[in-house]
């Protein structure tokens, strides 16, 4: 495996040259891929900018569902700062701009209903991501492969997202929105996936920074796309972003490579080899000389006797993923929701929004950092306790009309949920072994998910008491946080690969300690 590899061409082609020794596929690609090119890059970007529509598709109610300015008609009963308009005759009111369309709750007349109605289409979405996460990962790997599934998920959502253009009321938008969060439940899984299986060892973690970073791009042009178009319809910040996500889908199913390890194990090594030489034709005879060499199909692990049900009948597994969860459904709370609730803030919705998305940039930069210098458990702890604090201030202080300083503590909540998600996922890594890892990161995910899906409502209650929902986000992020409390620590302990030898560490762990 990668642990026997030798760190020298010099040294890899020496072995390949004596037909004695063995050759797996890891050897093969870990020699053809040593260097970083210019093609390896573009096929991650390619790739990696199916997180970039993502990003868009997941913030743009943020936009579209927004509750529209006013302004009277008749100002002997009306108002604008202190009037309801649920309690005065439409004919003393207009929209600003004169323009029905601006928003979801005017074109279908919302602005009246319940918290539950305004928000119903933001909800379906996440259920749609909730349900969808847990249909499409039941999927075999060997049935469609990772480019394929990459494609049909990123094609499905633009074409729904195109379609929402024709939604003539509330209903029909949210079961758009409902099939728009099915599609893409998994569209992040695989691609990370499809770009870490095309890297080598010591280029992976380089080189899945670049789709996170170009998922953060994708919420930050989503806010200059949606002020180019202020003064359209919602509808057509729906085109704008489905019609681009639509064409790179095509590209990625022309042009993006498959991975070159799934086409292994499932036998198509001639394929595999092909691969390898488009991604570094510098290498093509190496790879030549060695694909005759190459056994048919590795021999499966002892790990594949083992799923997702090993997680439930273990106590100790059961008590991980339950404590896991309970952290990522409060950090969901606050990473889905604190972008919603800023337009309760009185403040540029434009600005605002795009730099909720710059400020997820440095957490790239301060993550490695933690992760260096302190405990996994403490990390987590602080970092949530320090964000749910600043939810809680933001709240305090947008009633005092403390405007700006709202602001800043907004950002600052934001930031730390997004490093918190940085850090649950490292955590999570190293918590199971590899025979379930992807099972636990799938319901990590998932739990982060059901925190998004409670945003929308818990958001609009922002509309009758102003900014309430930033304490109720900063009381879910501290208080859920406190849970890291009961997890083992697992900084500088080596990954295990069975439940069994993960078990042994954990019982040599607390000897050790006792």
């Amino acid at each position: 495996m990668v642990d026997s590899l030798a760190p020298l061409l010099t040294a890899h082609l020496e072995e390949d040259e004596d037909s004695s020794s063995p050759l797996t596929f890891d050897k093969i690609l870990e020699q053809s891929l040593s260097d970083f090119r210019f093609s390896q890059f573009l096929q991650i970007v390619l790739v990696g900018l199916a997180l970039t529509f993502d990003a868009q598709q997941i913030f743009i109610t943020v936009f579209t569902d927004a509750y529209p300015t006013w302004h009277c008609l008749d100002h002997t009963i009306c108002n604008p700062a202190t009037t309801d308009i649920c309690k005065i005759p439409r004919s003393a009111w207009e929209w600003d701009g004169g323009f029905k369309g601006k928003s979801v709750i005017s074109e279908f007349d919302l602005e009246c209903s319940s918290s539950f109605r305004r928000s119903l289409p933001s909800s379906t979405f996440y259920v749609g991501s909730i349900v969808g996460g847990v249909v499409l990962a039941l999927i075999p790997d060997g049935s469609l492969g990772r480019k394929q599934l990459l494609f049909f998920s990123s094609f499905a959502m633009s074409l729904t997202g195109i379609s929402i253009f024709l939604s003539s009321n509330i209903w029909i938008y949210s079961f758009l929105k409902f099939v728009i969060g099915f599609a893409r439940s998994q569209t992040g899984t695989y691609a990370l996936v499809l770009i870490s299986e095309r890297v080598p060892t010591k280029l992976r973690p380089r080189a899945t920074m670049i789709p996170f970073t170009l998922f953060v791009l994708g919420f930050m042009s989503l806010s200059g796309i949606a002020y180019l178009v202020r003064h359209a319809s919602w509808k057509i910040l729906y085109l704008c972003t489905s019609v681009p996500a639509g064409i790179h889908s095509i590209f990625i199913y022309f042009f993006a490579l498959e991975s070159p390890r799934w086409l292994h194990l499932e036998g198509k090594n001639e394929e595999a080899i092909e691969v390898l030489k488009r991604i570094s034709p510098a290498n093509k005879g190496y790879l030549e000389s060695v694909s005759s060499r190459l056994p048919p199909k590795e021999t499966l692990d002892q790990t594949s006797s083992y799923s997702i049900k090993d997680l439930f009948i273990r106590k100790w597994a059961f008590q991980r993923v339950t404590l896991v969860m309970i952290i990522m459904f409060g950090l969901g709370m606050s990473y889905y929701g604190v972008p919603l609730a800023v337009r309760d803030i009185k403040v540029n919705i434009y600005l605002s929004e795009a730099l909720n998305a710059m400020v997820e940039l440095p957490t790239f930069v301060v993550t490695p950092i933690l992760l260096e210098k302190f405990s996994r458990r403490s990390s987590v702890l602080v970092n949530c306790l320090i964000g749910g604090a600043s939810g809680v201030l933001c709240f305090a202080m947008s009633l005092y009309g403390r405007t700006k300083i709202a602001f800043a503590l907004e950002l600052g909540s934001f930031f730390c949920a997004r490093i918190g998600f940085n850090l649950m996922a490292v955590y999570m890594v190293e918590l199971f072994p590899t025979c379930v890892r992807n099972s636990a990161t799938m319901m990590l995910r998932q739990a982060l998910v059901v925190g998004g899906a409670c945003c929308p409502l818990i958001a609009s209650l922002g509309r009758n008491i102003p900014s309430l929902s930033f304490a109720v986000f900063g009381f879910a992020m501290s208080g859920l946080g406190l849970f890291a409390l009961l997890l083992p620590e697992t900084k500088g302990s080596s990954l295990c690969d069975t439940m069994e030898e993960q078990e042994q560490r954990d019982q040599a762990l607390k000897t050790s300690q006792s």
